[in-house]
């Protein structure tokens, strides 16, 4: 059988390989149309080569950015508004046109913590895509942004509670809060270990976040199997997502 077509949703440049970077090059290498859409930065920074390079290493095709700038940052995108202060419906219709371009089965974003860090713009972009996934599908909304297409499922990138035994070391001296949920409310665990060399590689394409010190310079500074413990897994949450629902009398739970 053919293997789902797969649209990552993401705020900044290096989230899609930290994130999802195993489960878009084991999609890919398995065949699969995969792509990212980044929502923050413009095409002419350096982070948006970088993340061109990335996404070369994963098989997920071009840099697909919103252009919006990064809500701490605001030189990645002069003279555009941040990401959260822009008008929630035109970066819905923003994201529902790339949606229709692509025309892929599955969708992923950010959970709605945002990931383990809960940065604001992270947490934005979840609400963004959840709203996009189900307008894409529907013809009188949005028409100037393509043909209606409606993703088959929805998953949100996570972490479980269990997962702080292997991160909680290393987000402890930042000082950063963990945001997990109860291990059973994930809905998918993907094993991305046969993927990890890709993964890493495109963690690390991200030159800027290395120098600086940011997650993609901690995964540089770990030794392999320290790297294998804590990128290996990639877990998901899969979103109440009704293609086809079927016809009932009443409300049920």
């Amino acid at each position: 059988m053919p293997v789902p077509s797969l649209l990552a949703v993401f705020a900044h440049p290096d989230d899609e390989s930290l994130t999802a970077g195993g489960t878009l090059a084991r999609y890919a290498a398995a065949g699969a149309r995969t792509a990212v859409v980044t929502a923050t930065w413009a095409p002419d920074t350096p982070r948006a080569a970088e993340l061109a390079d990335a996404l070369h290493i994963l098989g997920a095709g071009r840099p697909r950015l919103l252009g919006y700038a990064d809500s701490r940052v605001p030189r990645s995108a002069p003279g555009s508004p941040r990401l959260c202060d822009a008008p929630l419906d035109e970066a819905v219709g923003a994201l529902v046109a790339q949606i229709r371009d692509f025309r892929p089965e599955i969708v992923v974003t950010h959970d709605a913590y945002g990931g383990l860090t809960g940065h604001e713009d992270h947490v934005h972009t979840h609400r963004v895509t959840l709203l996009a996934v189900h307008a894409a599908g529907l013809e009188r909304l949005y028409p100037d942004a393509g043909e209606p297409w409606q993703p088959s499922a929805l998953y949100l990138s996570t972490h479980p509670h269990s997962a702080v035994r292997a991160w909680g070391g290393h987000l402890a001296p930042t000082g950063k809060t963990m945001r997990t949920v109860p291990d059973d409310r994930v809905t998918a665990t993907v094993d991305v270990t046969g993927w990890l060399d890709r993964k890493v590689a495109a963690v690390l394409a991200h030159r800027t976040e290395v120098e600086r010190g940011a997650a993609p310079g901690l995964i540089a500074a770990l030794p392999e199997p320290e790297r294998e413990r804590l990128l290996g897994t990639e877990w998901y949450i899969r979103n109440g997502l009704l293609v086809k629902a079927p016809r009932e009398t009443e409300l049920n739970p």
